[in-house]
């Protein structure tokens, strides 16, 4: 039985991270006890700020105009942190010196489904775009960071940066992301369970696999 998952997204959203990484216990809990479900990931596009410079811009300063002063950020950073700790994912924010344009960093991640990665692969690759930006403080606007990353799952480097440097695929992803704004998704991380049920925000690990249940049962649209 096929469980297809359609994961709305920002890779410099840290709700998003930790909805990704309780995504993966609620389907890891779901194979024990059901092996005979395939669940495939779909990732789609979302930019939190779809003003921000192609260049990236400073981390803690846009997020102390966004929250109102380093006390607020500084809370609002531990209640992440402390959120995410019973899942055993650890944020590093203090490394974090830019916040990037996410655009080529979902332009990779469409490649790679495109191309038609094997799920683990692209589990792989998105796993290391989130630790990247949250946990080694990268740039994911970096073209070169990225082709390191494209190039730690298996691709070859220097074609993976010619790419990034192009156009390609630049706007598929900018239309899909308009789609998506236009369905009424505001807020990511966003669910679609089997195109039949909707789950926002990052939800525990038992409320996923609940609705991953209940979205099995109802089945698919005909």
């Amino acid at each position: 039985m096929i469980l297809d998952i359609d994961l709305v997204s920002d890779f410099v959203c840290p709700w998003c991270f930790l909805g990704k990484t309780r995504l993966e216990q609620a389907l890891t809990e779901l194979k024990a006890s059901r092996p005979d479900i395939e669940a495939r990931i779909n990732w789609l596009p979302f930019f939190l700020n779809p003003d921000t410079p192609p260049e990236g811009e400073p981390y803690r300063a846009f997020l102390e105009a966004k929250f109102g002063g380093p006390l607020k950020v500084d809370e609002t950073l531990g209640r992440i942190a402390e959120a995410a700790a019973p899942d055993g994912l650890v944020f590093a924010f203090e490394r974090i010196q830019t916040r990037p344009n996410t655009l080529k960093a979902h332009r990779l991640c469409y490649r790679a489904q495109s191309l038609g990665w094997a799920q683990d692969k692209v589990q792989a690759l998105t796993q290391a775009l989130f630790s990247a930006h949250f946990q080694q403080g990268q740039d994911l606007g970096d073209s070169a960071v990225l082709a390191d990353i494209a190039a730690a799952c298996g691709e070859k480097r220097d074609d993976v940066l010619a790419w990034l440097d192009s156009k390609a695929d630049t706007d598929k992803v900018l239309r899909m992301a308009d789609g998506i704004r236009r369905q009424g998704i505001q807020g990511v991380p966003f669910f679609i369970l089997n195109r039949k049920l909707a789950v926002s925000g990052a939800q525990t690990t038992a409320v996923l696999g609940a609705a991953i249940l209940q979205s099995l049962e109802t089945g698919k649209p005909s």
